[in-house]
């Protein structure tokens, strides 16, 4: 059930398997390197914790601070990141958050104080907010109708594998003294961030950008290069011009850019905000929605408390402890990888509201096995297994829909002129239910136990779960200028009903 009309993922018009393009996806792999150095910032900084602590002498509220500024700081780098984009394009955009995480990580791992250790961490999260916006755009604007579930979840992916890094990083450092280890842990991510920032420089621009600019002859170039055929091309090249206002059969190298096309100015949030359109309005609130529910369902207390939450389930020592938490790093790695192939074959849909479901049903179990461990007098072996399978059945669900679909769903559904600016509001959005979990968990925590922390989230995930069924329409194989007709109600082509019995007008040759 859901959405139909669309052809089946790796046929073309008529049936016929399409190639994969090589170029195109090694493109989206270099873009999203950027994603393993904020993966690794957040995978890192969870096992840092138990040594700054230590080291500094500082409280819980300060490592509450520490974790979460990362997050508020990165809601203004979105913020600027969609402006910048527009200004300087996709590529070098992802350049400047290279050299902002450059800067912080080398701060970080300097750090004579609680203070400078702060400011590195707030310099890391303006690079975040920056690299979170930009990757998935990036991604999907390269990327083929075809391929763009997977292209465009690898930004996650490689997130995944950044907080793995991060976690595996913790055991291998934690070893050394207490003075260098933790400084060792979050220093070394400079090292990436330097090669990554020379190296993107590389890289083909966005073609969709470079047509908004009037670049057309640039981007055609790049179009032959990220698509399979000359056919292929010159009907996205038509695509993306009539989407960009220009004449579809213009053949100029260069033509005056349109009115805003080259600011993303006011025009632009007026669209968006102000006065937008009903499709553009519905685009809104499913973007907005959907990055607020990635949060709010718990998963920053799993991936940045581990080491906490599996000492109440009863582990002890701190090497156990961080192996329990490389888990975690594992689990959500694999079932990512499993996502982005299953994207572009079951669809967004689908696998969102199997996802949610499974993440219901493992925050309910984690809640009831959490508080079992919590109020016993003694140690309970099946409570402590229970909370670990739950943990990681948890993260599993998580990731094998809700992770990778927030960014692949959001970075695809914005119309051109407003998609950088649209999707920099939806991460300003996750980042800030980033931050208020992160901030907020340990003293949630104590105030209605860990185990009701938990039984809340599986709550907010019910409601997640409903707000998915009635309002995301499945956009596989959709091409990106379709996206708005998608969102539109009643205005020509055939009219079908999603299983919530709202009205989705799709044309019959998308």
């Amino acid at each position: 059930m859901g959405f139909h009309g669309v052809p089946m993922e790796g046929d073309d018009d008529h049936g016929e398997p399409q190639k994969f393009n090589k170029y195109a996806c090694g493109c989206c792999i270099v873009a999203s390197m950027i994603s393993i150095i904020f993966g690794y910032d957040t995978g890192v900084m969870s096992g840092a914790m138990i040594f700054i602590k230590e080291e500094l002498k500082i409280g819980d509220v300060k490592v509450e601070v520490l974790a979460g500024i990362l997050n508020i700081c990165a809601l203004v780098g979105s913020l600027m990141a969609g402006r910048t984009s527009d200004y300087i394009g996709r590529r070098y955009t992802i350049t400047l958050a290279s050299v902002i995480f450059l800067v912080g990580a080398v701060l970080m791992g300097w750090a004579p104080n609680y203070a400078i250790l702060l400011a590195g961490r707030c310099t890391a999260g303006i690079g975040v907010g920056f690299a979170l916006m930009i990757a998935p755009v990036y991604s999907a604007e390269i990327a083929s109708s075809k391929s763009r579930g997977f292209l465009s979840s690898l930004p996650e992916l490689c997130i995944s594998i950044g907080i793995l890094l991060g976690y595996v990083s913790n055991f291998f450092f934690g070893k050394l003294s207490l003075k260098l280890g933790w400084r060792l842990m979050l220093g070394i991510a400079a090292i990436p961030s330097f090669v990554l920032a020379f190296g993107i420089v590389k890289m083909p621009e966005s073609p969709r950008w470079l047509v908004w600019q009037g670049r057309l002859g640039e981007a055609k170039k790049i179009l032959q290069q990220v698509c399979n055929s000359e056919e292929e091309t010159e009907k996205r090249f038509r695509e993306i011009k009539k989407a960009a206002g220009y004449d579809e059969n213009c053949q100029a190298d260069y033509v005056e850019p349109l009115k805003n096309s080259s600011n993303g100015g006011q025009g632009v949030w007026k669209e968006l905000l102000l006065r937008p359109r009903p499709a553009v309005r519905w685009i809104m609130i499913a973007a907005v929605g959907i990055h607020f529910f990635e949060h709010a369902v718990g998963v920053e207390a799993v991936v940045l408390y581990g080491p906490r939450i599996f000492k109440k389930a009863g582990i002890q020592g701190k090497d156990k402890l961080l192996l329990a938490t490389i888990g975690i790093g594992v689990t959500k790695t694999l079932f990512i990888l499993v996502a982005t192939f299953l994207l572009d074959k079951v669809g967004r849909r689908k696998l969102l509201l199997t996802s949610t479901s499974g993440v219901i049903v493992a925050l309910t179990t984690l809640g009831f096995s959490l508080t079992m461990a919590e109020n016993a007098k003694h140690q309970i072996l099946w409570a402590l297994v229970l909370s670990i399978v739950a943990t990681y059945t948890f993260l599993a669900f998580f990731s094998i829909g809700i992770a990778p679909i927030t960014w692949v769903y959001s970075s695809e559904i914005f119309p051109l002129k407003l998609r950088a600016q649209g999707m920099a509001i939806g991460v300003a959005v996750n980042r800030l239910m980033n931050a208020t979990i992160s901030m907020t968990f340990l003293s949630l925590y104590e105030a209605i136990t860990i185990g009701g922390a938990f039984f809340m989230f599986a709550g907010i995930s019910v409601i997640a779960w409903w707000f998915f069924y009635f309002l995301l329409p499945e956009t596989k194989g959709v091409p990106l200028e379709e996206m708005e007709t998608l969102f539109t109600r009643g205005r020509g082509g055939g009219k079908i009903k999603n299983n919530g019995g709202v009205e989705i007008q799709q044309r019959n040759d998308v």
